[in-house]
Protein backbone atom coordinates (compact mmCIF):
# COMPACT_ATOMS: atom_id res chain seq x y z
CA UNK A 1 0.00 0.00 0.00
CA UNK A 2 1.13 3.52 -0.78
CA UNK A 3 0.06 6.93 0.52
CA UNK A 4 0.31 5.81 4.16
CA UNK A 5 2.91 8.29 5.40
CA UNK A 6 1.34 10.66 7.95
CA UNK A 7 -2.03 8.93 7.65
CA UNK A 8 -1.57 6.60 10.62
CA UNK A 9 -0.42 7.98 13.95
CA UNK A 10 1.59 5.89 16.42
CA UNK A 11 0.02 7.84 19.27
CA UNK A 12 -3.11 7.18 21.31
CA UNK A 13 -5.75 9.77 22.16
CA UNK A 14 -7.90 9.66 25.28
CA UNK A 15 -11.68 9.83 25.08
CA UNK A 16 -14.05 9.52 28.02
CA UNK A 17 -17.02 7.18 27.96
CA UNK A 18 -19.11 10.22 28.90
CA UNK A 19 -18.12 12.06 25.72
CA UNK A 20 -18.42 8.99 23.52
CA UNK A 21 -21.95 8.47 24.80
CA UNK A 22 -22.78 12.08 23.90
CA UNK A 23 -21.40 11.57 20.39
CA UNK A 24 -23.48 8.45 19.85
CA UNK A 25 -26.59 10.25 21.09
CA UNK A 26 -25.97 13.05 18.57
CA UNK A 27 -25.59 10.51 15.76
CA UNK A 28 -28.81 8.73 16.74
CA UNK A 29 -30.73 12.01 17.04
CA UNK A 30 -29.61 13.25 13.63
CA UNK A 31 -30.43 9.93 11.99
CA UNK A 32 -33.87 10.01 13.55
CA UNK A 33 -34.28 13.59 12.33
CA UNK A 34 -33.30 12.62 8.77
CA UNK A 35 -35.93 9.85 8.74
CA UNK A 36 -38.73 12.17 9.89
CA UNK A 37 -40.93 12.90 6.81
CA UNK A 38 -41.60 16.42 8.13
CA UNK A 39 -37.91 17.30 8.28
CA UNK A 40 -37.30 18.08 4.56
CA UNK A 41 -40.31 20.39 4.61
CA UNK A 42 -38.58 22.52 7.26
CA UNK A 43 -35.52 23.11 5.06
CA UNK A 44 -34.87 25.57 2.26
CA UNK A 45 -35.67 23.91 -1.06
CA UNK A 46 -33.18 21.13 -1.69
CA UNK A 47 -31.45 20.81 -5.09
CA UNK A 48 -33.32 18.66 -7.62
CA UNK A 49 -31.11 15.61 -7.17
CA UNK A 50 -31.68 15.72 -3.42
CA UNK A 51 -35.45 15.79 -3.87
CA UNK A 52 -35.43 12.14 -4.87
CA UNK A 53 -36.28 9.75 -2.03
CA UNK A 54 -34.56 6.42 -2.80
CA UNK A 55 -35.84 4.47 0.19
CA UNK A 56 -32.36 3.67 1.50
CA UNK A 57 -29.66 5.47 3.45
CA UNK A 58 -25.92 6.05 3.12
CA UNK A 59 -22.96 3.79 3.83
CA UNK A 60 -20.00 5.13 5.79
CA UNK A 61 -21.30 8.34 7.25
CA UNK A 62 -18.71 10.27 9.21
CA UNK A 63 -19.45 12.50 12.20
CA UNK A 64 -16.57 14.73 13.37
CA UNK A 65 -16.46 16.09 16.90
CA UNK A 66 -14.50 18.43 19.13
CA UNK A 67 -14.87 18.52 22.91
CA UNK A 68 -15.15 21.83 24.76
CA UNK A 69 -13.60 22.71 28.11
CA UNK A 70 -16.79 21.59 29.91
CA UNK A 71 -16.51 18.08 28.43
CA UNK A 72 -19.44 18.71 26.10
CA UNK A 73 -19.10 17.37 22.57
CA UNK A 74 -19.56 19.67 19.60
CA UNK A 75 -20.40 18.41 16.14
CA UNK A 76 -18.02 20.07 13.69
CA UNK A 77 -19.07 18.37 10.48
CA UNK A 78 -21.08 15.53 8.95
CA UNK A 79 -19.70 13.63 5.95
CA UNK A 80 -21.46 11.29 3.52
CA UNK A 81 -18.34 9.83 1.94
CA UNK A 82 -16.16 9.68 5.01
CA UNK A 83 -12.67 8.44 4.23
CA UNK A 84 -10.02 7.06 6.51
CA UNK A 85 -11.59 3.92 7.93
CA UNK A 86 -8.72 1.84 6.57
CA UNK A 87 -6.18 4.15 8.22
CA UNK A 88 -8.15 3.94 11.47
CA UNK A 89 -7.84 0.15 11.19
CA UNK A 90 -4.08 0.36 10.62
CA UNK A 91 -3.68 2.48 13.76
CA UNK A 92 -4.75 -0.61 15.71
CA UNK A 93 -3.27 -3.28 13.43
CA UNK A 94 -0.30 -1.81 11.51
CA UNK A 95 0.35 -5.04 9.61
CA UNK A 96 -3.27 -5.62 8.58
CA UNK A 97 -4.01 -6.44 4.94
CA UNK A 98 -7.80 -6.35 5.26
CA UNK A 99 -10.50 -5.15 7.65
CA UNK A 100 -10.85 -7.16 10.89
CA UNK A 101 -13.51 -9.86 10.66
CA UNK A 102 -16.12 -8.15 12.85
CA UNK A 103 -15.76 -4.79 11.08
CA UNK A 104 -15.68 -6.47 7.66
CA UNK A 105 -18.98 -8.19 8.43
CA UNK A 106 -20.60 -4.92 9.50
CA UNK A 107 -19.33 -3.10 6.41
CA UNK A 108 -20.44 -5.77 3.96
CA UNK A 109 -23.82 -5.99 5.69
CA UNK A 110 -24.33 -2.23 5.32
CA UNK A 111 -23.81 -2.37 1.53
CA UNK A 112 -26.02 -5.42 1.15
CA UNK A 113 -28.71 -3.78 3.28
CA UNK A 114 -28.61 -0.66 1.10
CA UNK A 115 -29.14 -2.81 -1.97
CA UNK A 116 -31.98 -4.75 -0.36
CA UNK A 117 -33.76 -1.54 0.60
CA UNK A 118 -33.26 -0.21 -2.92
CA UNK A 119 -34.69 -3.40 -4.45
CA UNK A 120 -37.42 -3.80 -1.86
CA UNK A 121 -36.36 -7.42 -1.41
CA UNK A 122 -35.00 -9.00 1.78
CA UNK A 123 -33.05 -11.58 -0.21
CA UNK A 124 -31.46 -9.32 -2.84
CA UNK A 125 -27.70 -9.16 -3.16
CA UNK A 126 -25.60 -7.04 -5.53
CA UNK A 127 -23.65 -8.96 -8.16
CA UNK A 128 -21.58 -6.05 -9.50
CA UNK A 129 -20.34 -3.01 -7.55
CA UNK A 130 -18.57 0.01 -9.04
CA UNK A 131 -16.48 2.15 -6.70
CA UNK A 132 -16.27 5.52 -8.40
CA UNK A 133 -14.09 8.60 -8.04
CA UNK A 134 -12.39 11.05 -10.35
CA UNK A 135 -9.21 9.39 -11.66
CA UNK A 136 -9.28 7.03 -8.69
CA UNK A 137 -5.70 5.81 -9.06
CA UNK A 138 -4.55 9.38 -8.46
CA UNK A 139 -6.62 9.85 -5.30
CA UNK A 140 -4.98 10.01 -1.90
CA UNK A 141 -7.37 7.38 -0.55
CA UNK A 142 -7.05 4.98 -3.47
CA UNK A 143 -5.47 2.32 -1.19
CA UNK A 144 -8.65 2.38 0.88
CA UNK A 145 -10.79 1.87 -2.22
CA UNK A 146 -8.68 -1.18 -3.04
CA UNK A 147 -9.36 -2.62 0.42
CA UNK A 148 -13.10 -2.17 -0.10
CA UNK A 149 -12.88 -3.81 -3.53
CA UNK A 150 -11.14 -6.82 -1.94
CA UNK A 151 -13.84 -6.98 0.75
CA UNK A 152 -16.59 -7.19 -1.88
CA UNK A 153 -14.68 -9.59 -4.13
CA UNK A 154 -14.00 -11.99 -1.26
CA UNK A 155 -17.77 -12.05 -0.70
CA UNK A 156 -18.26 -13.11 -4.32
CA UNK A 157 -19.29 -9.67 -5.61
CA UNK A 158 -17.55 -8.52 -8.77
CA UNK A 159 -16.07 -5.05 -8.16
CA UNK A 160 -14.29 -2.40 -10.21
CA UNK A 161 -12.76 0.95 -9.23
CA UNK A 162 -13.43 3.40 -12.03
CA UNK A 163 -13.73 7.01 -13.07
CA UNK A 164 -17.40 7.96 -13.62
CA UNK A 165 -16.52 8.82 -17.23
CA UNK A 166 -15.96 5.09 -17.81
CA UNK A 167 -19.63 4.32 -17.18
CA UNK A 168 -22.44 4.58 -19.71
CA UNK A 169 -26.22 4.34 -19.75
CA UNK A 170 -27.99 1.74 -21.88
CA UNK A 171 -31.75 1.27 -21.69
CA UNK A 172 -31.75 3.42 -18.52
CA UNK A 173 -29.24 1.10 -16.79
CA UNK A 174 -25.64 1.97 -15.88
CA UNK A 175 -23.02 -0.22 -17.52
CA UNK A 176 -19.31 -0.71 -17.16
CA UNK A 177 -18.16 -2.16 -20.44
CA UNK A 178 -20.82 -4.81 -21.09
CA UNK A 179 -22.03 -5.47 -17.56
CA UNK A 180 -24.90 -3.87 -15.65
CA UNK A 181 -23.90 -2.23 -12.37
CA UNK A 182 -26.10 -3.05 -9.38
CA UNK A 183 -24.61 -0.71 -6.79
CA UNK A 184 -22.35 2.33 -7.03
CA UNK A 185 -20.20 3.16 -4.00
CA UNK A 186 -19.74 6.88 -4.53
CA UNK A 187 -16.39 8.27 -3.37
CA UNK A 188 -16.64 11.36 -5.59
CA UNK A 189 -16.85 14.79 -3.95
CA UNK A 190 -19.49 16.15 -6.33
CA UNK A 191 -22.15 15.38 -3.77
CA UNK A 192 -25.11 16.69 -5.77
CA UNK A 193 -23.95 15.15 -9.10
CA UNK A 194 -23.71 18.49 -10.89
CA UNK A 195 -20.40 18.27 -12.76
CA UNK A 196 -20.20 17.10 -16.39
CA UNK A 197 -18.28 13.93 -15.52
CA UNK A 198 -21.04 12.87 -13.10
CA UNK A 199 -23.95 13.16 -15.53
CA UNK A 200 -24.10 9.43 -16.28
CA UNK A 201 -24.37 8.79 -12.54
CA UNK A 202 -26.93 11.59 -12.24
CA UNK A 203 -29.06 10.06 -14.99
CA UNK A 204 -29.05 6.65 -13.33
CA UNK A 205 -29.86 8.28 -9.98
CA UNK A 206 -32.75 10.28 -11.42
CA UNK A 207 -34.20 7.17 -13.04
CA UNK A 208 -33.51 5.13 -9.88
CA UNK A 209 -31.93 2.41 -12.01
CA UNK A 210 -29.01 1.82 -9.63
CA UNK A 211 -28.42 1.78 -5.89
CA UNK A 212 -26.23 4.84 -5.32
CA UNK A 213 -24.68 5.14 -1.88
CA UNK A 214 -23.82 7.67 -0.53
CA UNK A 215 -26.33 9.75 -2.46
CA UNK A 216 -27.52 13.36 -2.90
CA UNK A 217 -30.60 12.87 -0.71
CA UNK A 218 -28.68 11.98 2.43
CA UNK A 219 -26.06 14.62 1.66
CA UNK A 220 -28.78 17.26 1.43
CA UNK A 221 -30.45 16.16 4.66
CA UNK A 222 -27.36 15.71 6.83
CA UNK A 223 -24.01 16.67 5.31
CA UNK A 224 -24.62 19.87 3.35
CA UNK A 225 -22.89 22.50 5.50
CA UNK A 226 -25.96 24.69 5.21
CA UNK A 227 -27.70 22.28 7.56
CA UNK A 228 -25.46 23.54 10.36
CA UNK A 229 -27.10 26.95 9.88
CA UNK A 230 -30.56 25.44 10.03
CA UNK A 231 -29.73 23.41 13.12
CA UNK A 232 -28.37 26.55 14.81
CA UNK A 233 -31.82 28.15 14.89
CA UNK A 234 -33.19 28.04 18.43
CA UNK A 235 -36.58 26.62 17.48
CA UNK A 236 -35.57 24.45 14.52
CA UNK A 237 -36.05 21.05 16.15
CA UNK A 238 -39.40 21.90 17.71
CA UNK A 239 -41.97 19.37 16.54
CA UNK A 240 -39.34 17.32 14.71
CA UNK A 241 -37.71 15.59 17.69
CA UNK A 242 -38.57 14.76 21.26
CA UNK A 243 -37.57 17.62 23.62
CA UNK A 244 -34.63 15.68 25.08
CA UNK A 245 -33.18 14.95 21.63
CA UNK A 246 -33.76 18.55 20.51
CA UNK A 247 -31.93 19.89 23.56
CA UNK A 248 -29.08 17.44 22.99
CA UNK A 249 -28.58 18.66 19.43
CA UNK A 250 -28.91 22.34 20.35
CA UNK A 251 -26.08 21.85 22.85
CA UNK A 252 -23.92 19.99 20.33
CA UNK A 253 -24.22 22.29 17.30
CA UNK A 254 -21.75 25.21 17.23
CA UNK A 255 -23.61 28.33 16.16
CA UNK A 256 -23.26 28.71 12.40
CA UNK A 257 -24.43 31.46 10.07
CA UNK A 258 -23.66 32.93 6.68
CA UNK A 259 -21.00 35.61 6.58
CA UNK A 260 -23.49 37.97 4.94
CA UNK A 261 -25.74 37.58 8.00
CA UNK A 262 -23.06 38.29 10.59
CA UNK A 263 -23.12 41.80 12.08
CA UNK A 264 -20.32 43.78 10.42
CA UNK A 265 -19.52 45.80 13.54
CA UNK A 266 -18.47 42.70 15.50
CA UNK A 267 -17.00 40.60 12.69
CA UNK A 268 -13.37 41.65 13.04
CA UNK A 269 -13.33 42.10 16.81
CA UNK A 270 -14.93 38.70 17.39
CA UNK A 271 -13.02 36.81 14.71
CA UNK A 272 -10.78 34.89 17.14
CA UNK A 273 -13.80 32.94 18.34
CA UNK A 274 -14.88 32.01 14.79
CA UNK A 275 -13.99 29.63 11.99
CA UNK A 276 -14.64 30.62 8.38
CA UNK A 277 -15.61 27.81 5.99
CA UNK A 278 -16.70 27.62 2.35
CA UNK A 279 -20.26 26.36 2.09
CA UNK A 280 -19.30 23.63 -0.38
CA UNK A 281 -15.80 22.78 0.83
CA UNK A 282 -14.49 19.45 2.05
CA UNK A 283 -11.29 18.04 3.62
CA UNK A 284 -10.66 21.38 5.40
CA UNK A 285 -10.05 23.14 2.08
CA UNK A 286 -10.56 26.88 2.28
CA UNK A 287 -11.08 26.82 6.07
CA UNK A 288 -9.61 29.73 8.07
CA UNK A 289 -9.29 30.12 11.80
CA UNK A 290 -10.37 33.59 12.85
CA UNK A 291 -7.29 34.10 15.01
CA UNK A 292 -5.05 33.59 11.97
CA UNK A 293 -7.03 35.33 9.25
CA UNK A 294 -5.92 38.72 7.91
CA UNK A 295 -8.22 41.65 7.22
CA UNK A 296 -7.55 41.36 3.50
CA UNK A 297 -8.37 37.66 3.43
CA UNK A 298 -11.51 38.18 5.51
CA UNK A 299 -12.72 40.94 3.21
CA UNK A 300 -12.11 38.71 0.18
CA UNK A 301 -14.31 35.84 1.38
CA UNK A 302 -17.58 35.63 -0.60
CA UNK A 303 -20.26 36.64 1.94
CA UNK A 304 -23.06 34.58 0.38
CA UNK A 305 -21.14 31.28 0.36
CA UNK A 306 -18.93 31.53 3.46
CA UNK A 307 -20.05 30.11 6.78
CA UNK A 308 -19.08 31.64 10.10
CA UNK A 309 -19.01 29.03 12.83
CA UNK A 310 -18.34 29.27 16.54
CA UNK A 311 -14.85 27.92 17.10
CA UNK A 312 -14.46 24.96 19.44
CA UNK A 313 -10.78 24.33 20.05
CA UNK A 314 -9.64 20.74 19.48
CA UNK A 315 -8.51 18.45 22.25
CA UNK A 316 -4.75 18.32 22.84
CA UNK A 317 -3.04 14.94 22.95
CA UNK A 318 0.29 14.89 24.80
CA UNK A 319 2.72 12.20 23.69
CA UNK A 320 5.35 10.44 25.87
CA UNK A 321 8.03 12.32 23.93
CA UNK A 322 6.59 15.70 24.85
CA UNK A 323 4.90 16.50 21.54
CA UNK A 324 1.43 18.04 21.38
CA UNK A 325 -1.13 17.14 18.74
CA UNK A 326 -4.48 18.74 18.13
CA UNK A 327 -7.12 16.03 18.08
CA UNK A 328 -10.64 15.55 16.83
CA UNK A 329 -12.78 12.43 16.83
CA UNK A 330 -14.62 10.70 13.99
CA UNK A 331 -17.44 8.18 14.27
CA UNK A 332 -17.93 6.00 11.18
CA UNK A 333 -21.60 5.08 11.02
CA UNK A 334 -24.22 3.26 8.99
CA UNK A 335 -27.63 4.49 10.08
CA UNK A 336 -27.54 3.66 13.82
CA UNK A 337 -24.69 1.16 13.64
CA UNK A 338 -21.41 2.57 14.94
CA UNK A 339 -18.78 0.96 12.71
CA UNK A 340 -15.69 2.48 14.29
CA UNK A 341 -14.43 5.39 16.40
CA UNK A 342 -11.10 7.01 15.67
CA UNK A 343 -9.02 10.03 16.62
CA UNK A 344 -7.35 12.30 14.08
CA UNK A 345 -4.13 13.86 15.33
CA UNK A 346 -2.52 16.83 13.62
CA UNK A 347 -0.56 20.04 13.98
CA UNK A 348 -1.30 23.28 12.14
CA UNK A 349 -4.46 25.31 11.69
CA UNK A 350 -6.89 22.66 10.47
CA UNK A 351 -7.27 18.88 10.45
CA UNK A 352 -4.84 17.33 7.99
CA UNK A 353 -2.98 14.15 7.08
CA UNK A 354 0.33 15.91 6.51
CA UNK A 355 1.69 16.08 10.08
CA UNK A 356 4.64 13.82 10.89
CA UNK A 357 3.38 11.15 13.34
CA UNK A 358 -0.12 12.54 12.90
CA UNK A 359 -3.08 10.91 11.17
CA UNK A 360 -5.73 8.48 12.35
CA UNK A 361 -4.91 7.21 15.81
CA UNK A 362 -6.07 4.75 18.43
CA UNK A 363 -8.44 5.78 21.20
CA UNK A 364 -8.13 4.84 24.84
CA UNK A 365 -11.49 5.07 26.57
CA UNK A 366 -11.47 6.45 30.10
CA UNK A 367 -13.96 6.93 32.92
Amino acid sequence: MENLQNCVSPHTASLSYHCLKQMIEVVYSLQKLSENPAYPESLPELPDNAQIEPGHFSVLMGYDFHIDDKQQVKLIEVNTNAGGLWFATLSHQPQASHFPEKLAHKLLSSFVQEYRLFCGSAGARPQFIAIIDEQPEQQFLYPEMQIFAELFQQAGIKTVIVDPAQLEIRDSLPYYKNEVIDLIYNRHCDFYLNTPEMQTIAQAWQQQSVCLTPNPRVYGLLADKQRMMDWSRADFFNGLLAPASATRLQQAIPHTELLVSHPEDTLWSGRKHKVFKPMTGYASRGVYLGEKITKNKLSSLPPDTTLVQQRIKPTITHTPGGEKFKTDFRLFVYRKTILAVSARLYQGQVTNLRTTNGGFGKIQLSR
